[in-house]
């Protein structure tokens, strides 16, 4: 009696499981069918990044239907982590002049939400960071004529979203510095080979990641590999960037399995790192994870503490993440934010392919480092003003002249932007709480002088090994423009503020609309020699046939 009741069990067990993994098995041949026939009608691909690319992406895509049915069907095995966004919110430029933040030149939350919305569902509020998302593209912003590190560009026009109010596009562009004159590289790959690394996105993307990244490096350039599971180890000594093979085999004898001690991993990496430090060089970590830290030092604030810690040595981090339905963003984001780094999420191939070699300069070598933007408002124009993205790099406006201040770096090359909705003076205001005069203070003098300045922008900026910050002021005179009349970077930026409002069904998006964020992309799509912005124009397609299907 006892044997069948077990059989029973274990029998309807079985079962439940083949149901559930039904759906993955049928991908994963539909895959198969269709890349065998496409093999067929082509000729052998014999690069390295095209053969590995083809076999990735099925498997990874065929991992990506796994989880969407596994969390549809049984929601508690997605234990993705994303922190909570509260939104920015007008402010009165006569009771808040200064607006005071920290660039990001982070790119994850855009391929991210790139990720969610082809596998056919909207990403969590929690993920849709606005700055990140306008961020991933470039811009054709003049570089730098002089000596500074950067330059900076301003537009204002009407905000596509509310006609009323007035939209500031701020655009930093970093000195380019072509790859054969960046300084030497010392770098440390630090890679989780956790048990939940073993999924054919984690780890075979990692490893696939870090061959076409091997392959951009030089001579003069050296790499170690750490790794991570219950413990951390070394598994390839600083190694010149002229011996390639050698730096791909460790990587191609990785394997996963085991706990997660990310924070050992992370001190041996820093300590490597440290002795074989590059004078006048960049010296990086680079961390290749899905966030999923479990044993010793785990939670946020420990992590958090750690990274403060390690970035006094002026090595800079890097972190990438791979991986669904255990992808830890929010932990991600914070490690970066504190080790002087960038975040970037690497859903296939293509996206590693972008991060690590067309943007080889700009994702790895830092040319200025703690850069704070702090705007002020002129009154006389400006009722109240809104930054659009950045809320979890707002600073406060004393931060702005302290150098112990972390803030973020800017890499070579790179162009950061950020947006302002204002509301003029004597446009009707229903956005901004308001506050009762006070009665022990006057109200400051307003300053008539200013002619048609809107607003002034300072910057500051320390050298990469500088402990002492410089000042950038630039003024900024009120725009009569109209929409139609502004450049490609204005339009399209305000482009993804507004779909990325949709998607966070933002209390400010107002007006805002699928057909609207179309017909600016589409006007805006300039160049688009890697066809990102194309790409971005079919998301919006998707996303808003996805909101139908959704009301």
């Amino acid at each position: 009696m006892l044997g069948c009741i077990l059989y029973s069990i274990l029998n309807s067990k079985i079962n439940f499981m083949f149901s559930k993994l039904k759906p993955f098995f049928g991908a994963v041949i539909l895959l198969l069918v269709f890349a065998s026939c496409d093999n067929a009608h082509k000729t052998s691909e014999t690069s390295e990044a095209v053969q590995l690319s083809r076999k990735l992406d099925i498997a990874a895509t065929a991992d990506s239907v796994k989880s969407i049915n596994d969390n549809n069907e049984a929601g508690e095995f997605n234990t993705e982590g994303y922190g909570n966004i509260v939104e920015n919110s007008f402010l009165s430029a006569d009771q808040n002049p200064l607006s005071t933040f920290s660039i990001d030149v982070d790119r994850a939350a855009y391929s991210n939400v790139r990720r969610f919305i082809q596998n056919g569902t909207i990403p969590p509020k929690g993920g849709v960071r606005l700055e990140e998302m306008i961020n991933y593209f470039d811009y054709d912003y003049t570089p730098p004529q002089n000596d500074e590190p950067f330059a900076v560009h301003t537009e204002i026009a009407p905000c596509p979203w509310n006609e009323q109010h007035r939209l500031v596009h701020i655009g930093i562009k970093g000195k380019e510095i072509s790859n054969e004159k960046l300084p030497p590289a010392n770098l440390v790959f630090l890679i989780d080979v956790s048990g939940s690394m073993d999924e054919p996105n984690k780890l075979p993307l990692v490893q696939a990641s870090l061959k076409l990244l091997t392959n951009q490096l030089r001579e003069n350039d050296k790499v170690a590999i750490v790794v991570y599971a219950g413990a951390a180890g070394l598994v390839l000594p600083s190694t010149s960037g002229s011996n390639k093979a050698k730096i791909k085999e460790a990587i191609e004898n990785l394997s996963a399995g085991g706990s997660t001690a990310g924070a050992d991993g992370i001190k041996l990496a820093y300590k490597i790192a440290k002795e074989n430090f590059s004078k006048g060089g960049n010296n990086r970590v680079i961390l290749a994870t899905d966030g999923d830290f479990n044993v010793g030092t785990s939670s946020d604030d420990e992590l958090v503490s750690l990274i403060e810690e390690e970035r006094k040595s002026n090595i800079f981090l890097t972190v990438l993440g791979y991986g669904v339905g255990n992808y830890q963003d929010n932990k991600m984001q914070q490690l970066a934010d504190k080790g002087n780094g960038n975040h970037a999420y690497i859903d296939n191939l293509n996206e590693a392919n972008k991060v690590l070699v067309k943007e080889f300069g700009s994702t790895l070598f830092a040319i200025a480092k703690d850069v704070k933007i702090q705007v002020e408002f002129n009154p006389v124009k400006v009722q109240s003003y809104r930054l659009i993205g950045y809320e979890n790099r707002m600073l406060q406006k004393e931060d702005f002249n302290d150098d112990k201040k972390d803030a973020g770096e800017l890499g070579a090359g790179h162009t950061v932007t950020a947006l302002y909705e204002i509301i003029p003076a004597g446009v009707k205001d229903d956005f901004t709480a308001k506050v009762d005069d006070l009665k022990y203070q006057t109200k400051p003098v307003v300053n008539n002088d200013a002619g048609n300045e809107m607003l002034t922008i300072k910057l500051r900026y320390k050298k990469p090994t500088g402990d002492e910050s410089k000042l950038i002021t630039k003024p900024v005179p009120d725009e009569n423009i109209s929409l139609n009349n502004t450049s490609d970077n204005f339009r399209f930026s305000a482009a993804v503020a507004s779909f990325g409002m949709l998607l966070r069904n933002s209390a400010y998006k107002q007006q805002a609309s699928y057909d609207e964020v179309l017909e600016l992309a589409k006007n805006a799509k300039g160049k688009d020699a890697d066809g990102y912005r194309y790409e971005f124009i079919k998301l919006v397609e998707i996303a808003s046939s996805l909101s139908v299907a959704k009301k």
